[in-house]
């Protein structure tokens, strides 16, 4: 094992004592926005806080139009219900979209990206900017806290420097991009064009050309030095914008009618939510599941050919024998003991399959596939999730079962940390057999990639230990 450029550990969880985090709370959030009614919902943009909240509207920054409630509302609340306060606005005001979920902050992001872009390509096509070139493609980034003190430092008069949300460098590429398709040649058109063009310009002019197409509702663009930066509507000066508000998926039926308003057909008749159905079943082959495996291997890894004997091979044929569960037995789980395919399905299409090994005291995750085009659910985080929980549900029917084994960890590579964020996990010495807390191994990992984990109580005895220096006898 020191000899591979790779090294693996083994990587387990003690179910009881998982802790979930603030990521896997979202990753269970996201899912359930997703399986959720697919009724008006409503999710408030506070650009102030970097972040989107859910179920109030804040009187500061909203649309005046908008009161706030005294209480939260639940977001599973149509908007014509008697304890919503949310009044009917109109299209102007609010920026509304139809999409599948909630928009996370990295889409609205996105989205001011897509904005961007269309001012470029507007300024190009009326003549504003220059020549025809290759156009670059925005970027947008959060504003980091310690960024902003720096600018807070160099502009403390200037006012609406605190609600600094994002900016934007692209300018500097568009002068670049240009500044390249320019012929090399120098001539009284060129040195024109040259002494106009430059990042404080360009800002200026994508900054104008947003303004001028209605810009964007809870936020200001400003231009400075040559970059495009975009500012929270929470200064009094600009308490005429209003928060973003983007309702979720509609059905057919209310597609066409007003925004804000829910159709009078889905308030009668509300929607059924969408239903998830895990199957479990012994090792076998299953040519829907091969499909998707397929899909998953060249879309997600970029595999150019994906055989059904490698398939076969990697994740059906199992040399663990199965044993049947025994009525009255508590040492057996009700499904057995064996290798098995846990089906995850929405709606009755598979989305997910989870390959595990379960035995006396574990189960064991081998792999996991899944559908590409719901990437944006997590689901690789998600079943382990529910394989964690499965585990300590099992446990009433079979007490031996208590460990979740994540497969092998690599520390040097990035895939693999999320293994680690399932808390409290253990890693296995590969010398001694030991299982060592990662809090403890990680260390050892950051300095080799092969460690003897076991060593972490020897580094902490030889650590050096505070002199206490007496009076000098000079």
């Amino acid at each position: 094992m020191e000899r591979t450029c790779c090294p693996s550990y083994t990587i387990r969880l003690k179910a009881n004592d998982f802790i979930c985090s603030k990521e896997h709370g979202r990753v269970l959030k996201k899912m359930q926005s997703y399986m959720a009614p697919k009724t008006f919902l409503f999710r408030v943009i506070f650009p102030s806080m970097h972040r989107f909240l859910d179920g109030e509207l804040d009187p500061q920054v909203g649309n005046p139009q908008c009161k706030a409630s005294p209480t939260k509302r639940s977001l599973s609340e149509p908007l014509n219900s008697p304890t919503s306060k949310v009044s009917k606005v109109s299209a102007n005001e609010f920026q509304a979209a139809t999409c599948t979920n909630f928009l996370k902050e990295d889409e609205f992001i996105c989205c001011l990206s897509s904005k961007i872009n269309d001012a470029i390509d507007t300024c190009f096509q009326g003549g504003i900017i220059g020549s025809t070139v290759q156009l670059p493609r925005a970027v947008v980034k959060t504003v980091k806290p310690q960024v902003k003190k720096k600018v807070e430092a160099m502009q403390e008069k200037k006012v609406g420097v605190k609600d600094l949300v994002y900016t934007c460098n692209i300018s500097f590429q568009t002068v670049a991009a240009v500044r390249r398709a320019l012929p090399k040649e120098n001539g009284a058109n060129q040195t024109e064009v040259l002494a106009d063009l430059s990042p404080n310009s360009v800002a200026e002019k994508l900054a104008m050309t947003m303004e001028h197409h209605g810009g964007l509702a809870g936020f200001e663009v400003k231009a400075c030095n040559g970059h495009l930066n975009f500012y929270s509507a929470t200064n009094p000066a600009m308490q005429n914008h209003t928060s973003v508000v983007v309702p979720a998926q509609a059905s057919d039926n209310s597609s066409s009618s007003k925004q804000g308003s829910v159709n009078k057909n889905d308030a009668k008749h509300p929607q059924k939510g969408k239903s998830l159905e895990i199957r479990m079943s012994t090792s076998h082959f299953d040519p829907e599941e091969f499909a998707l495996y397929r899909r998953y291997q060249t879309k997600v890894h970029k595999e150019k050919t994906v055989t059904e004997s490698s398939y076969r091979r990697f994740l059906v044929d199992t040399p663990i024998v199965f044993v049947p569960p025994k009525s009255g037995d508590n040492k057996v789980p009700p499904c057995g003991f064996g290798s098995f395919h846990q089906q995850y399905r929405i709606d009755g299409k598979l989305v997910a399959v989870g390959v595990v090994d379960i035995l006396p005291k574990c189960l064991s995750s081998k792999y996991l596939f899944w559908d590409p085009d719901l990437s944006f659910l997590s689901l690789g985080k998600y079943t382990a999730l529910k394989e964690i929980e499965w585990v300590k549900t099992t446990q009433e029917h079979c007490p031996s079962l208590q460990y979740y084994y994540l497969g092998y960890y690599i520390h040097s590579c990035n895939k693999m940390r999320y293994k680690a964020a399932y808390r409290p996990s253990e890693l296995l010495c590969p010398v001694r057999y030991e299982w060592v807390r990662y809090d403890l191994a990680k260390p050892l990992l950051d300095k080799s990639q092969y460690s003897i984990l076991s060593d972490y109580a020897t580094m902490q005895d030889e650590a050096p230990q505070p002199q206490i220096c007496g009076p000098s006898d000079d």
